[in-house]
């Protein structure tokens, strides 16, 4: 005779399997999203209130974190581009396990966990076993840019939890340093094309980096031991006055120094006028390649905050549905989004 929990857990499977493939059948012929089992009213019975729930985490978080809006949206993006969005990055290291949370490119900057844990916590007493860690990574990220002035999007979900990390792959995310044609070749890698590229960038319009990722600009571009002669000279002033040689390399500034908690188009205006923090920024305008590949797209978002923020949506639901993991065999709904289950 099957234990309770063995029971329990084959009634989940089955819910989970004919949700996937009541959103193939309502979405089907639509979008990528769906086409991966994902649809935007997947919780629409199991879980009415997650949006608002979320939602609710994240204005009260605010309060006394302004930058919490920008780093939920980078967890999203971390997460999706090592083995898909599958919640991977939000588990803990144990031993005989390692998690993506110590890699070089999240160990020391990756934040926000704990904000995604109260929201897991706020929707476990709500509908508990229903929403994934994974999905609450979307809303987040999708709610952080709503409340911050940017455009909304419809939230495709039905993502299920991975039993696995990654962090050989999270050491090669994306990084401030790439070059143009690294940075292309990273997102074709995933599925996303040059103007995702442009698009996804554009998140950098609000948030704050450390001062050890311009250091090398201000003062030894490419060991040189000048500065970097793409940035603003006015721009470079103001930032050794923030970033002196051999200060605090993580004393904190905006990436947007004209808006720095708003979402919109000002990161694109601010590379047009060679004032990009990060040089993956600036290299969108002024790598030597861009002048037929991103440059164009700057240009454009730069001049046009609508088409920025439409691109922007349609771009966040692409990522969104790298690789979801739907295969109950395979995945899970963590009760806590730092272990497994």
């Amino acid at each position: 005779m099957a234990s309770s929990s063995s029971s329990s857990s084959r009634v989940k499977a089955a819910m989970a399997a004919l949700l996937v493939a009541v959103c193939l059948l309502h979405y089907g012929g639509g979008s990528g999203a769906a086409a991966s089992g994902l649809c935007v009213d997947y919780y629409h019975h199991s879980c009415p209130d997650a949006y608002k729930i979320v939602q609710g985490v994240l204005v009260e978080a605010h309060k006394s974190d302004t930058r919490i809006f920008a780093s939920l949206i980078r967890l999203h993006f971390h997460d999706c581009f090592v083995q898909g969005c599958d919640g991977s990055l939000l588990l803990d290291t144990f031993p005989g396990f390692e998690s993506e949370k110590d890699a070089r490119p999240n160990n020391g900057s990756a934040r926000g966990y704990d904000v995604v844990d109260a929201a897991k916590a706020a929707l476990e007493k709500a509908c508990p076993g229903v929403v994934s860690c994974a999905d609450i990574l979307a809303l987040a990220a999708e709610i952080s840019v709503v409340l911050s002035g940017g455009p909304g999007w419809n939230v495709f979900l039905g993502r299920l939890d991975s039993k696995t990390s990654n962090i050989a792959s999270a050491q090669n995310l994306p990084g401030p340093n790439d070059g143009l044609k690294n940075l292309t070749l990273k997102f074709n890698a995933v599925g996303l094309d040059t103007t995702d590229l442009v698009a996804l960038s554009g998140a950098h319009t609000f948030g704050r980096v450390q001062c050890r990722f311009v250091t090398d600009r201000l003062y030894n571009f490419n060991g040189t031991n000048q500065p970097d002669p793409s940035l603003n000279p006015a721009y470079r002033a103001f930032l050794i006055q923030r970033c002196p040689q051999g200060g605090n390399g993580s004393s904190l500034n905006d990436l947007d120094p004209t808006t720095p908690n708003t979402f919109d188009k000002n990161y694109y205006t601010n590379l047009e006028a060679h004032r990009g923090f990060l040089p993956s920024d600036q290299e969108l305008k002024s790598d030597p390649l861009a002048s037929t590949t991103t440059a164009p797209i700057v240009d454009r978002f730069a001049g046009s905050q609508d088409a920025f923020f439409k691109t922007f949506a349609n771009s966040m639901i692409r990522m969104g549905n790298i690789q979801p993991l739907t295969d109950p065999s395979v995945g899970e709904i963590r009760k806590h989004c730092a272990f497994v289950n």
